[in-house]
């Protein structure tokens, strides 16, 4: 047994090496962006110019050599005109999908259409290693160093990237939309005065801040049994859902006392209310998307340490190496300036974002602006129906356009 754990140890502290070896070197902000044809792209193609509405495909390179994709929707369906004046607006998707998973409901339900036709000048983003955001000026996603980053990546190349290019693109302040793992980052920005200057309002649908309390039966069995260490150790750079390696390993814990695979989304997120079937077909066509082993090692690391903070490399010698210090440091949420307008929705019945966590989130949260800060709880929704639930308009969407234009207006 002792040579077994002293193999082990050995084999994280050279995978440790190797993640350090391949670390970027570079600022934090978004170097450059462009408009691209949209021939050469499927979101805008696929699922907007079809219902009459413009749609660009741009893409804009971070620091450290990503080229993420933005779909930007600039007005309503057949409205004439320009958009000078109207708000611009960033949708920021969760884990193992990408923008398209706010397209999957018909028109006059999905969010981005929505908010075109309420006046906003709508850009869907796209985090690195999905479908349409695999490129690096100089690595191949074949390469494990591709695939060397976790969210903390997203906080400091990611969306400054995104904002930094939304903005000088349109001269203005930028509400934000996150969902799940898109609340996380902005938070954790938010935290280290990233990107406020340049935020109007953000509204953050299902919050993970924290995982503590997290009751998918399958997500805690993967969390707690150190999942991304496991598949790290294996050799899995890029976590590919759809790969054989993740499945076979995703139905050994599907076998776990407890835990009911048959309906896959709800032992993920919990019991959806409000999702059509047919909009669960087409999810299940154009999702999950890949992330990095990291990524979820980090997000694993959330779980079950209860603590929001930097990626852990866990010898100590990497954790001084990478952050000065013993342990990785602290995202501090209470540093969130009080008077940024937030909107926050979240669901009773999500095993993801559960209440406890939330209400976590809320206390630390509780000396806001008490005008800056909306809370909406909505007791039967779970996580995916806020992406995909057919009454979202109804419930959330028009709750969030209404605090925006309202922030306009104080």
């Amino acid at each position: 047994m002792a040579l077994v754990m002293h193999f082990a140890a050995l084999t994280l502290y050279l995978l440790v090496s190797a993640i350090v070896s391949h670390e970027a070197h570079a600022s934090s902000r978004g170097s450059f962006g462009k408009i691209v044809n949209p021939a050469m792209y499927g979101i805008c193609a696929s699922s907007v110019i079809i219902y009459g509405y413009k749609c660009e495909e741009h893409e804009v390179t971070t620091k450290d050599g990503y080229i993420l994709s933005l779909q930007r929707i600039p007005q309503g369906r057949g409205e004439v005109g320009g958009n000078g004046r109207k708000q611009p607006v960033i949708i920021q998707h969760g884990v193992l999908v990408d923008g398209m998973t706010w397209l999957l409901n018909p028109p006059e339900q999905d969010l981005p259409l929505i908010l075109a036709d309420n006046g906003f000048d709508v850009w869907i983003a796209n985090t690195r290693g999905t479908r349409y955001s695999r490129r690096h000026t100089s690595l191949d996603p074949s390469s494990p160093a591709f695939w060397n980053w976790s969210w903390d990546e997203l906080v400091s190349y990611d969306l400054p990237a995104g904002f930094d290019y939304v903005f000088s693109q349109t001269g203005h302040k930028i509400n934000y939309i996150g969902h799940s793992l898109g609340t996380l980052i902005a938070l954790a920005s938010f935290s280290e005065g990233e990107l406020v200057n340049q935020v109007k309002s953000a509204a953050l649908l299902s919050p993970i801040a924290y995982l503590s309390h997290m009751t998918t039966a399958l997500g805690v069995v993967a969390a707690k049994s150190f999942v991304g260490e496991i598949t790290t150790l294996f050799g899995l750079a890029e976590f590919n859902p759809k790969g054989l390696p993740v499945d076979a390993f995703l139905k050994s814990l599907c076998a776990h006392p407890g835990i009911d695979c048959y309906d896959l989304m709800a032992a993920l997120t919990g019991k959806n209310c409000c999702l059509n079937s047919s909009t669960v077909d087409l999810f299940l066509m154009n999702e999950p998307q890949s992330t990095s082993t990291k990524n979820m090692v980090h997000l694993a690391q959330i779980v079950r340490n209860g603590v929001l903070t930097k990626f852990n490399y866990v010898i100590p010698d990497y954790n001084i190496k990478h952050y000065g210090e013993i342990f990785p440091p602290i995202y501090n949420l209470s540093n969130i300036p009080r008077d940024l307008p937030l909107f926050i929705s979240y669901g009773g019945a999500d095993a993801l974002s559960d209440v406890r966590d939330v209400e976590n989130l809320l206390d630390i949260l509780k000396f806001h602006d008490e005008d800056k800060r909306s809370v909406q709880f909505i007791k039967d929704y779970a996580h995916a129906d806020y992406i995909m639930g057919f009454n979202a308009k109804d419930l959330v969407y028009n709750a969030v356009i209404s605090f925006f234009n309202h922030q306009v207006n104080t």
